[in-house]
């Protein structure tokens, strides 16, 4: 006879504390990390930080280490510097957490020491930046970040990377290949959803950064052959050039700003594609796996994306969506057209994509995972 599913959840009377830390708590493009806090069901959150985020994901029961004081700009300022703090210290003390999850690798490092000096195991969530435009920065500050990620991998009992790429990169920069893992964080599965009115041809979600490639999509689409109706949705640095190359270009674009989660997924769902033409920036900043891409696809919406990063092992070429070089507009464009042009394959490759989604990155099991590592590092019985 068959015992019970270790990933089927539910909540136990023996549920422990788990400290989520993140030091600038909680910028709006990082949903996915309340996500995962939401979704875990035998271990209880409590959000930790050293300095309040403005957001839409802040929440009046985060815990901040470092209020806008003179003393709080003080004790920041020590910590960056030291990675040390009495403050930090009493806060993880007085929350009694079984285990601290920090994210990215740089807070990995800020919260380590007091973590240790407690005796409390740290787990590390690798996203991308931390270990490849950080990482990759000239002179002092690259030594610098580099030394640092190399303490927290040695003081974490365990590292997360959020792809297989991002693990290599991890083991490249000095982590121990026996404390990494590689952990998709996965994305809400909604039921199947009804059909919707497609009020977009393609859509785009993400930072305006370069390493999303915003500007090759801007060329692709005045390249396609459709003229297609897209919209932008996100916020960044980039925001304003794009919108006026946009205008320029005499594009059928909208571009909406950063916008909340039941928006996103609104606009997704009223979209035919979505287009996520991710790419190494000059500055090495890389990808780790596009959420979004992950969300579209719960959606049933198929992807036109790119070979980067962790990129395939979301996005399948020709069966679950349309992969493209790197920084190749007219590619780009060939795979837009190709997409908007055939509603047969557009159909089938977005069932599939949903029926992957589902069946690999539901945050639900994805989350489940999560809690049976933690239970690993932190030595519980499962």
């Amino acid at each position: 006879m068959s015992g019970p599913d270790p990933l089927a959840g539910g909540g136990t009377s023996t549920e422990r504390r788990v400290v989520i830390w993140r030091s600038c708590l909680l910028p709006a493009s990082e949903t996915f990390i309340r996500q995962q806090g939401a979704a875990l069901t035998t271990w209880r959150p409590s959000y930790l930080g050293a300095v309040r985020v403005d957001s839409a994901l802040a929440s009046a029961s985060d815990v901040i280490a470092f209020p806008d004081t003179p003393a709080g700009r003080r004790g920041w300022l020590e910590l960056r510097l030291t990675g040390r703090s009495g403050r930090l210290r009493e806060l993880l003390a007085e929350l009694d957490p079984a285990l601290v999850h920090a994210h990215f690798g740089g807070d990995g490092r800020l919260v380590a020491r007091s973590a240790q000096r407690l005796g409390i195991p740290l787990v590390v969530t690798l996203h991308g930046l931390d270990v490849t435009r950080q990482a990759a920065a000239t002179g002092a500050r690259g030594r610098r970040h580099r030394h640092n990620l190399r303490d927290a991998f040695g003081r974490a009992a365990l590292i997360l990377a959020v792809s297989g790429f991002i693990r290599d990169r991890a083991v490249a920069l000095g982590a121990d290949p026996d404390k990494v893992r590689v952990h998709h964080t996965g994305v809400p599965v909604p039921p199947e959803p009804a059909p919707a009115a497609k009020g977009w041809d393609v859509a785009f979600v993400g930072r305006f950064v370069p390493k999303k490639g915003v500007d090759d999509l801007v060329a692709a689409l005045s390249r396609s052959a459709r003229r297609p109706r897209a919209v932008f949705i996100g916020d960044g640095p980039l925001f304003g050039e794009i919108r006026d190359r946009a205008a320029r270009a005499g594009l059928d674009a909208t571009f909406l700003g950063g916008q909340p989660p039941a928006v996103v997924a609104r606009e997704l769902a009223a979209a035919r594609i979505l287009v996520a033409p991710s790419k190494t920036a000059a500055d090495g900043d890389t990808e780790g796996l596009p959420t979004t891409l992950l969300e579209a696809g719960a959606l049933g919406v198929p992807a036109v994306s790119t070979y980067h990063s962790g990129i395939p092992e979301a996005v399948l070429d020709g069966e679950t969506g349309l992969l493209c070089p790197e920084a190749d507009p007219a590619a780009l464009a060939a795979a837009i057209d190709r997409l908007l042009g055939d509603d047969e394959l557009r159909t089938r490759l977005g069932r599939a994509a949903r029926r992957r989604v589902a069946e690999h990155f539901d945050i639900r099991r994805q989350t489940r995972r999560l809690e049976l590592l933690y239970d690993e590092v932190a030595g519980r019985e499962t």
